[in-house]
Protein backbone atom coordinates (compact mmCIF):
# COMPACT_ATOMS: atom_id res chain seq x y z
CA UNK A 1 0.00 0.00 0.00
CA UNK A 2 1.60 3.51 -0.68
CA UNK A 3 2.91 5.31 2.02
CA UNK A 4 2.01 9.03 2.05
CA UNK A 5 4.63 11.89 2.66
CA UNK A 6 4.36 13.11 6.09
CA UNK A 7 5.54 16.84 6.79
CA UNK A 8 7.53 16.88 10.19
CA UNK A 9 6.02 20.32 11.07
CA UNK A 10 2.27 19.04 10.38
CA UNK A 11 0.38 16.15 12.15
CA UNK A 12 -3.10 15.39 9.83
CA UNK A 13 -6.04 14.89 11.57
CA UNK A 14 -3.93 15.84 15.29
CA UNK A 15 -2.70 12.35 16.39
CA UNK A 16 -3.45 11.57 20.02
CA UNK A 17 -0.37 11.86 22.39
CA UNK A 18 -0.10 9.20 25.05
CA UNK A 19 1.87 8.29 27.83
CA UNK A 20 3.51 5.11 26.79
CA UNK A 21 2.36 3.19 29.92
CA UNK A 22 2.64 0.16 28.38
CA UNK A 23 6.26 0.53 27.49
CA UNK A 24 6.89 1.77 31.09
CA UNK A 25 4.81 -1.31 32.93
CA UNK A 26 6.40 -3.94 30.12
CA UNK A 27 10.18 -2.26 30.70
CA UNK A 28 9.45 -2.43 34.90
CA UNK A 29 8.41 -5.88 34.87
CA UNK A 30 11.06 -6.78 32.59
CA UNK A 31 13.79 -5.46 34.37
CA UNK A 32 12.45 -6.68 37.86
CA UNK A 33 12.58 -10.16 36.59
CA UNK A 34 15.64 -9.80 34.90
CA UNK A 35 17.44 -8.52 37.82
CA UNK A 36 16.05 -11.68 39.91
CA UNK A 37 17.54 -13.77 37.25
CA UNK A 38 20.72 -11.87 37.11
CA UNK A 39 20.90 -11.89 40.73
CA UNK A 40 20.82 -15.97 40.91
CA UNK A 41 22.93 -16.07 37.70
CA UNK A 42 26.06 -14.43 39.62
CA UNK A 43 24.85 -15.93 43.06
CA UNK A 44 24.66 -19.47 40.88
CA UNK A 45 27.89 -18.78 39.15
CA UNK A 46 30.01 -17.83 42.06
CA UNK A 47 29.13 -20.87 44.02
CA UNK A 48 30.04 -22.92 41.38
CA UNK A 49 33.29 -21.36 40.21
CA UNK A 50 33.95 -22.61 44.32
CA UNK A 51 32.74 -25.40 43.53
CA UNK A 52 35.42 -26.14 40.77
CA UNK A 53 37.87 -23.72 42.37
CA UNK A 54 38.09 -26.66 45.75
CA UNK A 55 37.92 -29.40 42.78
CA UNK A 56 41.48 -27.69 41.43
CA UNK A 57 42.96 -27.76 44.61
CA UNK A 58 41.84 -31.42 45.36
CA UNK A 59 43.60 -32.40 42.00
CA UNK A 60 46.44 -30.86 42.31
CA UNK A 61 47.20 -32.31 45.99
CA UNK A 62 46.25 -35.99 44.47
CA UNK A 63 48.44 -35.24 41.21
CA UNK A 64 50.74 -34.33 43.88
CA UNK A 65 51.22 -37.32 45.73
CA UNK A 66 50.51 -39.34 42.71
CA UNK A 67 53.67 -37.85 40.96
CA UNK A 68 55.80 -38.29 44.45
CA UNK A 69 54.86 -41.93 44.78
CA UNK A 70 55.87 -42.41 40.77
CA UNK A 71 59.30 -40.56 41.12
CA UNK A 72 59.99 -42.49 44.36
CA UNK A 73 59.31 -45.91 42.41
CA UNK A 74 61.44 -45.04 39.26
CA UNK A 75 63.97 -43.61 41.83
CA UNK A 76 64.40 -46.60 43.27
CA UNK A 77 64.31 -49.21 40.44
CA UNK A 78 66.99 -46.24 38.64
CA UNK A 79 69.30 -46.83 41.89
CA UNK A 80 69.01 -50.41 41.37
CA UNK A 81 70.06 -50.09 38.06
CA UNK A 82 73.01 -47.88 38.15
CA UNK A 83 74.42 -49.75 41.13
CA UNK A 84 74.67 -52.94 38.84
CA UNK A 85 75.80 -51.25 35.72
CA UNK A 86 78.68 -50.17 37.68
CA UNK A 87 79.19 -53.62 38.77
CA UNK A 88 78.93 -55.18 35.47
CA UNK A 89 80.91 -52.81 33.76
CA UNK A 90 83.64 -53.32 36.25
CA UNK A 91 83.46 -57.35 36.13
CA UNK A 92 81.61 -57.64 33.04
CA UNK A 93 79.51 -60.64 32.97
CA UNK A 94 81.08 -63.52 31.56
CA UNK A 95 80.43 -66.71 32.54
CA UNK A 96 81.83 -67.26 36.06
CA UNK A 97 80.09 -63.77 37.33
CA UNK A 98 76.52 -65.19 35.65
CA UNK A 99 75.94 -67.07 38.69
CA UNK A 100 76.17 -64.28 41.02
CA UNK A 101 74.56 -61.34 39.24
CA UNK A 102 70.91 -64.02 38.97
CA UNK A 103 71.45 -64.18 42.44
CA UNK A 104 71.91 -60.25 43.08
CA UNK A 105 69.28 -59.46 40.13
CA UNK A 106 66.83 -62.07 42.07
CA UNK A 107 67.61 -60.45 45.79
CA UNK A 108 66.87 -56.78 43.95
CA UNK A 109 63.77 -58.16 42.92
CA UNK A 110 62.46 -59.24 45.98
CA UNK A 111 63.49 -56.35 47.88
CA UNK A 112 61.38 -53.85 46.06
CA UNK A 113 57.88 -54.34 45.32
CA UNK A 114 57.25 -52.37 42.44
CA UNK A 115 59.80 -54.41 40.44
CA UNK A 116 58.71 -57.49 37.68
CA UNK A 117 62.29 -58.17 36.90
CA UNK A 118 65.62 -57.25 35.78
CA UNK A 119 66.92 -58.24 32.45
CA UNK A 120 70.45 -57.98 30.77
CA UNK A 121 70.97 -58.11 27.17
CA UNK A 122 74.39 -58.18 25.27
CA UNK A 123 74.96 -55.87 22.66
CA UNK A 124 72.92 -57.98 20.25
CA UNK A 125 69.66 -57.98 22.33
CA UNK A 126 70.23 -61.84 23.49
CA UNK A 127 68.90 -62.73 26.86
CA UNK A 128 72.23 -62.69 29.48
CA UNK A 129 70.81 -62.67 32.57
CA UNK A 130 67.72 -62.51 34.46
CA UNK A 131 66.27 -62.28 38.09
CA UNK A 132 63.98 -65.01 37.39
CA UNK A 133 65.58 -68.75 37.77
CA UNK A 134 65.26 -69.90 34.46
CA UNK A 135 66.64 -68.16 31.43
CA UNK A 136 64.50 -66.92 28.37
CA UNK A 137 65.84 -68.55 25.61
CA UNK A 138 63.57 -67.03 22.89
CA UNK A 139 63.90 -64.09 20.04
CA UNK A 140 66.31 -61.71 21.54
CA UNK A 141 65.16 -57.99 22.08
CA UNK A 142 66.40 -56.10 19.67
CA UNK A 143 63.19 -55.07 17.94
CA UNK A 144 62.73 -53.64 21.40
CA UNK A 145 62.08 -49.50 21.44
CA UNK A 146 64.29 -49.27 24.16
CA UNK A 147 67.16 -51.17 22.91
CA UNK A 148 67.20 -49.38 19.77
CA UNK A 149 67.43 -45.85 21.85
CA UNK A 150 70.63 -47.07 23.68
CA UNK A 151 71.97 -48.39 20.00
CA UNK A 152 71.96 -45.04 18.56
CA UNK A 153 72.56 -42.78 22.08
CA UNK A 154 75.29 -42.91 23.83
CA UNK A 155 73.98 -41.05 26.76
CA UNK A 156 74.12 -43.43 30.13
CA UNK A 157 70.71 -41.56 31.76
CA UNK A 158 67.98 -43.86 32.85
CA UNK A 159 65.50 -44.23 29.84
CA UNK A 160 62.10 -44.84 30.18
CA UNK A 161 59.99 -46.43 27.41
CA UNK A 162 56.52 -46.91 26.71
CA UNK A 163 54.88 -50.15 28.09
CA UNK A 164 55.06 -53.37 27.05
CA UNK A 165 54.24 -57.43 27.65
CA UNK A 166 57.20 -59.20 29.06
CA UNK A 167 58.43 -62.01 27.01
CA UNK A 168 59.42 -63.32 30.13
CA UNK A 169 55.99 -64.34 31.23
CA UNK A 170 53.62 -61.81 28.98
CA UNK A 171 52.75 -59.37 31.86
CA UNK A 172 52.29 -55.49 31.28
CA UNK A 173 55.66 -53.74 32.50
CA UNK A 174 56.96 -50.24 32.62
CA UNK A 175 60.68 -50.49 31.03
CA UNK A 176 63.02 -47.99 32.88
CA UNK A 177 66.70 -49.16 31.10
CA UNK A 178 70.57 -48.19 31.16
CA UNK A 179 73.53 -48.37 28.33
CA UNK A 180 76.28 -50.46 29.11
CA UNK A 181 79.68 -49.29 27.49
CA UNK A 182 82.83 -51.43 27.32
CA UNK A 183 86.58 -49.90 28.90
CA UNK A 184 86.26 -48.16 25.37
CA UNK A 185 83.36 -46.67 25.42
CA UNK A 186 81.41 -49.09 23.11
CA UNK A 187 78.14 -50.36 23.43
CA UNK A 188 77.76 -53.53 25.11
CA UNK A 189 74.47 -54.19 26.03
CA UNK A 190 71.35 -52.61 28.10
CA UNK A 191 70.18 -53.46 31.36
CA UNK A 192 66.27 -53.46 32.13
CA UNK A 193 64.41 -53.50 34.98
CA UNK A 194 60.71 -53.90 34.29
CA UNK A 195 57.95 -51.88 36.66
CA UNK A 196 54.50 -53.38 37.01
CA UNK A 197 52.06 -52.03 35.69
CA UNK A 198 49.77 -53.71 38.48
CA UNK A 199 51.66 -51.70 40.94
CA UNK A 200 50.43 -48.45 39.37
CA UNK A 201 46.64 -49.95 39.38
CA UNK A 202 47.33 -51.11 42.95
CA UNK A 203 48.21 -47.29 44.08
CA UNK A 204 45.72 -46.00 41.96
CA UNK A 205 42.68 -48.29 43.58
CA UNK A 206 43.50 -46.65 46.62
CA UNK A 207 42.26 -43.17 46.41
CA UNK A 208 38.48 -42.64 46.55
CA UNK A 209 37.54 -40.96 42.92
CA UNK A 210 33.97 -41.12 41.47
CA UNK A 211 32.98 -43.66 39.28
CA UNK A 212 33.79 -41.79 35.87
CA UNK A 213 36.82 -40.11 37.38
CA UNK A 214 40.52 -41.01 35.78
CA UNK A 215 44.09 -41.52 37.05
CA UNK A 216 47.09 -42.20 34.52
CA UNK A 217 50.91 -42.16 34.14
CA UNK A 218 51.63 -41.15 30.82
CA UNK A 219 55.02 -40.07 29.08
CA UNK A 220 55.60 -36.34 28.81
CA UNK A 221 54.26 -36.53 25.03
CA UNK A 222 50.88 -38.35 26.24
CA UNK A 223 51.47 -41.98 25.45
CA UNK A 224 49.96 -43.64 28.17
CA UNK A 225 51.33 -46.33 30.46
CA UNK A 226 49.08 -47.01 33.28
CA UNK A 227 45.35 -45.74 33.79
CA UNK A 228 42.22 -46.08 36.07
CA UNK A 229 40.23 -47.38 34.80
CA UNK A 230 42.42 -50.54 33.41
CA UNK A 231 41.85 -50.10 29.40
CA UNK A 232 44.42 -52.93 27.61
CA UNK A 233 43.53 -50.91 24.00
CA UNK A 234 44.72 -47.51 25.46
CA UNK A 235 47.78 -48.76 26.59
CA UNK A 236 50.87 -47.14 24.39
CA UNK A 237 48.33 -45.17 22.76
CA UNK A 238 48.34 -40.89 22.62
CA UNK A 239 45.74 -39.79 24.89
CA UNK A 240 43.01 -37.65 23.28
CA UNK A 241 43.88 -34.60 26.27
CA UNK A 242 47.55 -34.55 24.99
CA UNK A 243 48.06 -31.24 24.82
CA UNK A 244 47.83 -30.78 28.83
CA UNK A 245 50.95 -32.49 29.14
CA UNK A 246 52.99 -30.46 27.34
CA UNK A 247 56.00 -28.58 29.42
CA UNK A 248 55.36 -24.67 28.76
CA UNK A 249 58.59 -23.01 30.11
CA UNK A 250 56.54 -20.45 32.22
CA UNK A 251 55.26 -22.98 34.28
CA UNK A 252 56.52 -24.87 36.51
CA UNK A 253 55.02 -28.32 34.87
CA UNK A 254 51.95 -28.89 36.26
CA UNK A 255 48.33 -27.08 35.63
CA UNK A 256 44.32 -28.28 34.95
CA UNK A 257 42.05 -27.78 32.24
CA UNK A 258 38.58 -28.77 31.61
CA UNK A 259 38.27 -30.91 28.69
CA UNK A 260 35.38 -32.97 27.18
CA UNK A 261 37.15 -36.70 26.67
CA UNK A 262 37.35 -37.97 23.45
CA UNK A 263 36.61 -41.70 23.99
CA UNK A 264 33.44 -41.19 26.20
CA UNK A 265 32.48 -37.45 26.13
CA UNK A 266 32.61 -36.93 29.32
CA UNK A 267 33.34 -33.42 30.87
CA UNK A 268 36.15 -33.91 33.38
CA UNK A 269 38.81 -31.40 35.03
CA UNK A 270 42.27 -32.36 34.12
CA UNK A 271 45.41 -31.91 36.69
CA UNK A 272 48.43 -33.02 36.00
CA UNK A 273 51.81 -32.63 37.23
CA UNK A 274 55.21 -33.45 35.71
CA UNK A 275 57.91 -35.47 37.50
CA UNK A 276 61.41 -33.39 38.19
CA UNK A 277 63.61 -36.98 37.82
CA UNK A 278 62.10 -38.28 34.92
CA UNK A 279 59.73 -37.38 31.56
CA UNK A 280 56.80 -38.63 32.64
CA UNK A 281 53.86 -36.75 33.76
CA UNK A 282 50.97 -38.03 36.05
CA UNK A 283 47.02 -36.79 35.62
CA UNK A 284 44.04 -36.99 37.78
CA UNK A 285 40.95 -36.55 36.40
CA UNK A 286 37.16 -35.39 38.01
CA UNK A 287 34.06 -35.62 36.12
CA UNK A 288 32.29 -32.15 36.10
CA UNK A 289 29.18 -34.24 37.01
CA UNK A 290 30.97 -35.60 40.22
CA UNK A 291 32.46 -32.28 41.08
CA UNK A 292 29.21 -29.50 40.57
CA UNK A 293 26.73 -32.62 42.14
CA UNK A 294 25.96 -30.27 44.97
CA UNK A 295 25.72 -27.17 42.75
CA UNK A 296 23.07 -28.89 41.06
CA UNK A 297 20.85 -29.43 43.83
CA UNK A 298 21.22 -25.88 45.19
CA UNK A 299 20.70 -24.12 41.67
CA UNK A 300 17.34 -26.65 41.02
CA UNK A 301 16.21 -25.40 44.09
CA UNK A 302 16.93 -21.61 43.92
CA UNK A 303 15.74 -21.65 40.18
CA UNK A 304 12.28 -23.00 41.49
CA UNK A 305 12.07 -20.33 43.99
CA UNK A 306 13.18 -17.64 42.03
CA UNK A 307 11.03 -18.71 38.86
CA UNK A 308 7.93 -19.10 41.49
CA UNK A 309 8.40 -15.15 42.26
CA UNK A 310 9.24 -14.39 38.56
CA UNK A 311 5.83 -16.15 37.97
CA UNK A 312 3.98 -14.29 40.37
CA UNK A 313 5.40 -10.93 39.22
CA UNK A 314 4.51 -11.69 35.47
CA UNK A 315 0.90 -12.56 36.70
CA UNK A 316 0.13 -9.20 37.97
CA UNK A 317 2.00 -7.62 35.43
CA UNK A 318 -0.60 -9.52 32.85
CA UNK A 319 -3.18 -8.41 34.38
CA UNK A 320 -1.97 -4.77 34.15
CA UNK A 321 -1.32 -4.81 30.97
CA UNK A 322 -3.96 -6.51 29.86
CA UNK A 323 -5.79 -3.23 31.26
CA UNK A 324 -3.45 -0.99 29.26
CA UNK A 325 -3.80 -2.92 26.27
CA UNK A 326 -7.38 -2.60 26.09
CA UNK A 327 -6.93 1.41 26.19
CA UNK A 328 -4.36 1.32 23.56
CA UNK A 329 -6.07 -0.93 21.27
CA UNK A 330 -8.82 1.46 21.15
CA UNK A 331 -6.70 4.49 20.22
CA UNK A 332 -5.21 2.22 17.36
CA UNK A 333 -8.45 1.62 16.01
CA UNK A 334 -9.07 5.31 16.04
CA UNK A 335 -5.34 5.73 14.49
CA UNK A 336 -6.25 3.50 11.71
CA UNK A 337 -9.61 5.08 10.55
CA UNK A 338 -7.51 8.01 10.55
CA UNK A 339 -4.78 6.44 8.22
CA UNK A 340 -7.36 4.98 6.26
CA UNK A 341 -9.34 8.25 6.01
CA UNK A 342 -5.69 10.10 4.99
CA UNK A 343 -4.48 7.20 2.51
CA UNK A 344 -8.07 8.12 0.89
CA UNK A 345 -7.89 11.43 0.89
CA UNK A 346 -4.26 11.03 -0.62
CA UNK A 347 -4.50 8.14 -3.01
CA UNK A 348 -5.72 7.79 -6.07
CA UNK A 349 -8.26 4.78 -5.55
CA UNK A 350 -7.44 3.62 -9.22
CA UNK A 351 -3.92 3.63 -9.68
CA UNK A 352 -3.10 3.57 -6.15
CA UNK A 353 -0.44 6.29 -6.78
CA UNK A 354 -0.67 10.02 -4.90
CA UNK A 355 -3.08 12.43 -5.62
CA UNK A 356 -3.46 16.21 -6.66
CA UNK A 357 -4.18 17.14 -2.62
CA UNK A 358 -0.61 14.44 -1.50
CA UNK A 359 1.05 16.14 -5.07
CA UNK A 360 0.73 20.01 -3.54
CA UNK A 361 1.77 19.12 0.02
CA UNK A 362 4.82 16.85 -1.27
CA UNK A 363 5.46 20.54 -3.83
CA UNK A 364 5.39 22.61 -0.85
CA UNK A 365 7.82 20.61 1.45
CA UNK A 366 10.06 20.19 -1.63
CA UNK A 367 10.02 23.50 -2.32
CA UNK A 368 11.25 24.65 0.82
CA UNK A 369 13.93 21.97 0.89
CA UNK A 370 15.53 22.71 -1.73
CA UNK A 371 15.22 26.61 -1.30
CA UNK A 372 17.05 26.00 2.07
CA UNK A 373 19.45 23.25 0.76
CA UNK A 374 19.84 24.68 -2.81
CA UNK A 375 19.66 21.26 -4.28
CA UNK A 376 17.64 20.81 -7.92
CA UNK A 377 14.10 19.18 -8.53
CA UNK A 378 12.49 18.00 -11.45
CA UNK A 379 9.06 17.21 -12.56
CA UNK A 380 8.17 14.65 -15.18
CA UNK A 381 4.46 15.19 -16.69
CA UNK A 382 3.35 12.57 -18.48
CA UNK A 383 0.31 11.51 -20.91
CA UNK A 384 -1.40 8.42 -22.44
CA UNK A 385 -0.99 9.54 -26.69
CA UNK A 386 -4.40 9.12 -27.72
CA UNK A 387 -5.95 7.90 -24.72
CA UNK A 388 -9.79 8.46 -26.17
CA UNK A 389 -8.89 6.87 -28.79
CA UNK A 390 -8.39 3.62 -27.06
CA UNK A 391 -11.38 3.95 -24.62
CA UNK A 392 -13.50 4.82 -27.41
CA UNK A 393 -12.13 1.60 -29.31
CA UNK A 394 -11.76 -0.85 -26.16
CA UNK A 395 -13.93 0.53 -23.62
CA UNK A 396 -14.03 2.68 -20.09
CA UNK A 397 -12.98 -0.78 -18.22
CA UNK A 398 -9.95 -1.70 -20.27
CA UNK A 399 -9.24 2.11 -20.59
CA UNK A 400 -9.44 1.71 -16.53
CA UNK A 401 -7.02 -1.50 -16.66
CA UNK A 402 -4.60 0.41 -19.65
CA UNK A 403 -4.24 3.92 -16.49
CA UNK A 404 -3.65 0.66 -14.01
CA UNK A 405 -0.53 -0.46 -16.22
CA UNK A 406 0.72 2.92 -16.63
CA UNK A 407 0.89 3.22 -12.85
CA UNK A 408 2.93 0.17 -12.27
CA UNK A 409 5.45 0.93 -14.88
CA UNK A 410 5.88 4.81 -12.91
CA UNK A 411 6.11 2.49 -9.45
CA UNK A 412 8.53 0.41 -10.69
CA UNK A 413 10.74 3.29 -12.26
CA UNK A 414 10.60 5.41 -9.32
CA UNK A 415 13.39 3.56 -7.24
CA UNK A 416 13.84 5.97 -4.94
CA UNK A 417 12.13 6.41 -1.75
CA UNK A 418 11.77 10.29 -2.09
CA UNK A 419 10.07 9.97 -5.64
CA UNK A 420 6.81 10.38 -5.74
CA UNK A 421 4.21 9.12 -8.73
CA UNK A 422 1.16 11.03 -8.93
CA UNK A 423 -1.83 10.60 -11.24
CA UNK A 424 -2.68 14.01 -12.16
CA UNK A 425 -5.65 13.70 -13.43
CA UNK A 426 -7.37 11.67 -16.57
CA UNK A 427 -4.79 10.19 -18.76
CA UNK A 428 -1.90 12.25 -17.23
CA UNK A 429 0.31 11.45 -14.47
CA UNK A 430 3.24 13.57 -13.22
CA UNK A 431 6.49 12.46 -11.13
CA UNK A 432 8.14 14.20 -8.52
CA UNK A 433 11.98 13.67 -8.37
CA UNK A 434 14.00 15.98 -5.48
CA UNK A 435 17.55 16.04 -5.62
CA UNK A 436 17.21 15.47 -9.43
CA UNK A 437 18.82 17.63 -11.98
CA UNK A 438 17.70 17.76 -15.66
CA UNK A 439 19.54 15.41 -16.80
CA UNK A 440 18.47 12.70 -14.25
CA UNK A 441 15.34 13.43 -14.83
CA UNK A 442 15.30 13.25 -18.61
CA UNK A 443 17.13 10.03 -17.99
CA UNK A 444 14.00 8.58 -15.91
CA UNK A 445 11.45 9.81 -18.78
CA UNK A 446 12.72 7.69 -21.40
CA UNK A 447 13.24 4.92 -18.52
CA UNK A 448 9.17 5.07 -18.18
CA UNK A 449 8.35 6.04 -22.20
CA UNK A 450 10.53 2.53 -22.72
CA UNK A 451 8.82 0.41 -20.17
CA UNK A 452 5.75 1.30 -21.65
CA UNK A 453 6.47 0.23 -25.06
CA UNK A 454 7.72 -3.00 -23.09
CA UNK A 455 4.59 -3.75 -21.94
CA UNK A 456 3.15 -4.11 -25.71
CA UNK A 457 -0.63 -3.15 -25.13
CA UNK A 458 -2.25 -2.99 -28.02
CA UNK A 459 -3.72 -0.11 -29.51
CA UNK A 460 -4.87 -0.13 -32.73
CA UNK A 461 -6.15 4.21 -32.72
CA UNK A 462 -2.51 4.74 -32.56
CA UNK A 463 -0.29 5.16 -35.70
CA UNK A 464 2.25 3.14 -33.86
CA UNK A 465 -0.27 -0.08 -33.26
CA UNK A 466 0.57 -0.22 -29.57
CA UNK A 467 0.22 2.62 -26.30
CA UNK A 468 2.87 5.02 -25.76
CA UNK A 469 3.60 8.18 -23.59
CA UNK A 470 4.64 11.72 -24.41
CA UNK A 471 6.64 13.36 -21.33
CA UNK A 472 7.77 16.64 -20.28
CA UNK A 473 10.45 17.25 -17.99
CA UNK A 474 11.42 20.65 -16.10
CA UNK A 475 14.34 21.35 -13.31
CA UNK A 476 15.60 23.86 -11.65
CA UNK A 477 17.00 25.27 -8.06
CA UNK A 478 13.85 26.42 -6.63
CA UNK A 479 14.13 30.05 -4.28
CA UNK A 480 11.73 31.47 -2.08
CA UNK A 481 10.61 34.09 -4.98
CA UNK A 482 9.84 30.72 -7.14
CA UNK A 483 5.93 29.65 -7.58
CA UNK A 484 4.47 26.11 -7.71
CA UNK A 485 2.02 26.98 -10.33
CA UNK A 486 5.06 28.43 -12.84
CA UNK A 487 6.81 25.27 -12.21
CA UNK A 488 3.95 22.90 -12.87
CA UNK A 489 3.04 24.92 -16.03
CA UNK A 490 6.59 24.75 -17.34
CA UNK A 491 6.62 20.83 -16.65
CA UNK A 492 3.00 20.75 -18.74
CA UNK A 493 4.68 22.99 -21.52
CA UNK A 494 7.25 20.20 -21.80
CA UNK A 495 4.86 17.84 -22.08
CA UNK A 496 3.02 20.19 -24.86
CA UNK A 497 5.73 20.08 -26.61
CA UNK A 498 6.66 16.20 -26.88
CA UNK A 499 2.52 15.72 -27.73
CA UNK A 500 3.12 18.95 -30.17
CA UNK A 501 6.27 17.15 -31.40
CA UNK A 502 4.60 13.82 -33.05
CA UNK A 503 3.87 11.95 -29.34
CA UNK A 504 6.26 8.85 -28.00
CA UNK A 505 9.20 10.85 -26.62
CA UNK A 506 11.00 13.52 -23.80
CA UNK A 507 11.07 17.26 -24.15
CA UNK A 508 12.35 19.22 -21.66
CA UNK A 509 11.57 23.07 -21.30
CA UNK A 510 14.59 25.49 -21.67
CA UNK A 511 15.10 28.55 -19.56
CA UNK A 512 16.80 30.32 -21.85
CA UNK A 513 15.29 30.04 -25.37
CA UNK A 514 11.93 28.60 -24.24
CA UNK A 515 11.32 24.88 -25.33
CA UNK A 516 14.33 22.84 -26.30
CA UNK A 517 14.69 20.12 -28.96
CA UNK A 518 15.79 17.48 -26.28
CA UNK A 519 13.48 15.26 -27.43
CA UNK A 520 14.00 11.44 -28.07
CA UNK A 521 10.93 8.88 -30.37
CA UNK A 522 11.24 5.30 -30.53
CA UNK A 523 12.61 4.53 -33.94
Amino acid sequence: MPIPIHDPNHAPGGALKRLPLLKAAVTFIAAVCLCLCALLYFQLEQSRRHDLDSARVASANLTRAMAQQAQDTFVQADLVLASLADWIQNDGFGPSTRPRLQQTFARRVQSLEQLHGLFLFDKNGQWVITSFASLHRGAGIADRDYFKFHQQNASLIAHVGPAIRSRQNGDWIIPVSRRLNDAKGNFQGVLLAGIKMSYFDQFFRSFNLDAKGEMALALSDGTLLARRPFDEGMIGQPLAEEHIYKHEPSNAGAGDAIIRSAPDGVVRLYAHQHLQAYPLVVTAAMSEEAILAGWYDTAFQSSLIVALVVLGICLFGWVFVRQVRNSERIEADLRKAQEALELIATHDSLTGLANRRLFERALDIEFGRGARQRSPLSLIMLDIDFFKRYNDTYGHVAGDHCLAEVARVLKGCCHRKADLAVRFGGEEFAVLLPDTSLPGAMALAEQIRRSVIDKNIIHSGSPTGYLTVSLGCHAFVPSSLDSIEVFIQRADAALYQAKHGGRNRVAALSMEDGLCALERSDR
